[in-house]
């Protein structure tokens, strides 16, 4: 495969180099012929060329952290580079291998069916970053399939990991989406009719793509050397700080690794804390699918909360068990964290100590899930019954007529002790014609105690809309937005794309010139394909 010029357009691009792939035993099967792989945690493999890439969507922000200007990121070149027709100078592409427990079961070996590693480049502040295209073809992972991705789910993907960021969620980000120019045959609804769809590449971006199914894999083959590898190796690129305490400290190996898994809880817990201030649910939380910062990673069946229910998925595949449902998303999060301390237990012999680093994560989650909520209510909340009451009689309120999430708690940043909440909050209500007096009468009771909190703490009026502002989005990427998106991108209009892209850029800030991404969902959108609940192809 041709690599690039060192020399384009007066930029020089960087070397391309992976600590993972040079720290870690390699697969020393060459080809893309799918197998079992041991002893081993990546397989060199190339991207598959495609016909006619097309650059649809650049992040300058990521672009420009990494160094790359706007004369190369639309130019052809870049077409090319982010769609694996050619490579960076240095690079040597990988897939590398995992596990994982998929809706509560064991899996055995999954990996990278259809990313490929780059590599990573530095940052401007120094921090290296990992490259890794989805969608460029089949690798010894690919388990039959044909490691392609269609324009409908790298949409999704790319326009969802820039909104996260962008709401001050951990997250992966996107640096590009790229048209193949190829078709892809996929079956979405999984009913025996698979249609042709337009083929599309994103190059995800993060510091780390490990994920918990790494370590697990391990461990499920009986690898303990190969384990205790992976893990060093994992502290020492995505936890160093870790290393310089334990240096201080004198610590033990199995300290250092206890050490590091708790700092792994928490990174979980603060993630999910954030999923749930958005009304977001990820759809998917297998265990292959966690990422060891903390990171949100693999864009399935995503979506926000419309009308706030606890027990919605946007996952057509867990539509009977929920597994995934937005209010089990912690639980799920600690579940999780038990699958990787249960790997562990196989390097580090101290069973009690990780049973109280995972009882510990519960607790951690609760007190930040509690000031979450503090600042999306814009007052002071404390452990104890009468919040925890206070609390749930607003879930119950936000459930006893359909309500928008999003919309609620924005316009509850204009509440004052003086309003009447029903009024305030009425345009959230889906069908608000429909509100009967006694729902009327239990939300603006609710209210009250609100206002009682607000006058006993003496806040600032302007402070405390401004701190509620900042916490509760104003826009959040709505399912059924991305649809009309995407409906109109596989027509070739791709205005809306990018009219997208510029609103989740800033989705605290109220702009009017974006008011139309930041309604309820229509009537329309409620049952239709990709506008309610997502399948998993892709």
């Amino acid at each position: 495969m041709p690599t690039l010029p060192v020399d384009f357009n007066a930029q020089k691009l960087p070397s391309v180099q992976s600590r993972f792939s040079l720290a870690m035993p390699q697969d020393p099967v060459q080809g893309i012929g799918m197998r079992q792989v041991s002893d081993a945690l990546y397989s060199l493999v190339s991207p598959t060329s495609v016909s006619q890439p097309q650059t649809l969507l650049w992040s300058s922000d990521v672009a420009f952290d990494l160094g790359f200007d706007e004369a190369f990121c639309t130019s052809e070149y870049f077409a090319q580079l982010m769609s694996g027709n050619q490579l960076f100078p240095g690079t040597a592409p990988f897939a590398t291998r995992y596990g994982g427990h998929q809706f509560g079961n064991w899996a055995g070996q999954l990996g990278d069916g259809r990313a490929i590693n780059l590599g990573e480049l530095p940052e401007r502040n120094g921090r290296l970053l990992n490259l890794q295209l989805k969608g460029a073809g089949p690798t010894p992972y690919s388990r039959g399939a044909d490691g392609r991705a269609v324009l409908r789910s790298s949409v999704r993907e790319y326009l969802c990991s820039e909104a996260m960021h962008f709401l001050g969620v951990p997250t992966t980000r996107a640096l590009s989406l790229v048209l193949t120019g190829d078709k892809v045959v996929r079956d979405m609804f999984y009913d025996g009719n698979p249609e042709k769809e337009l083929g599309a590449i994103v190059c995800r971006v993060a510091p780390s793509f490990t994920r918990f199914g790494h370590f697990q894999l391990c461990a499920y083959r009986g690898e303990t050397e190969l384990l205790k590898e992976l893990i060093d190796h994992t502290i020492a690129s995505d936890f160093p700080e870790l290393l310089q305490t334990a240096s201080e400290q004198a610590s033990g190996e199995f300290t250092l690794y206890l050490r590091w898994f708790e700092q792994v809880c928490r990174l979980t817990a603060d993630m999910l804390v954030h999923w749930q201030r958005v009304g977001f649910v990820h759809g998917v939380m297998n265990t292959d699918n966690m990422s060891i910062l903390g990171l949100t990673i693999d864009y399935g069946p995503y979506g926000w909360l419309d009308s706030y229910d606890p027990n919605w998925t946007p996952n057509t595949t867990d539509a009977q068990m929920r597994r995934y449902r937005f209010g089990q998303q912690a639980a799920i999060g600690q579940w999780n964290l038990y699958q990787l301390a249960n790997a562990l237990l196989t390097v580090i012999d101290d069973k009690d100590a990780l049973q109280s680093i995972l009882t510990d994560y519960a607790a951690y989650y609760d007190e930040q899930s509690l000031a979450m909520m503090g600042r999306k209510l814009g007052v002071q909340l404390n452990k104890g019954e009468a919040d925890s009451a206070f609390l749930d009689e607003l879930e119950t309120v936000l459930q006893l007529h359909e309500t928008d999430m999003t919309l609620f708690y924005r316009l509850l940043c204009n509440f004052q002790p003086e309003d009447s909440l029903s009024d305030i909050v009425a345009s959230a209500f889906y069908d608000p014609q429909t509100l009967s007096a006694d729902t009327k009468d239990r939300v603006d009771a609710w209210g009250k105690q609100l206002s009682q909190r607000i006058q006993v703490q003496q806040l600032d009026a302007k402070q405390r809309k401004a701190q509620m502002q900042k916490t509760n989005p104003y826009i959040v990427l709505r399912n059924y937005l991305a649809q009309e998106a995407i409906d109109l991108a596989n027509q070739g209009d791709y205005s809306m794309l990018h009219e997208l892209e510029e609103a989740i850029r800033d989705p605290y800030k109220q702009n009017p010139q974006f008011a139309k991404f930041a309604q309820k969902r229509p009537d329309w959108a409620r049952s239709r394909a990709g506008c309610s609940m997502l399948s998993c192809s892709s």
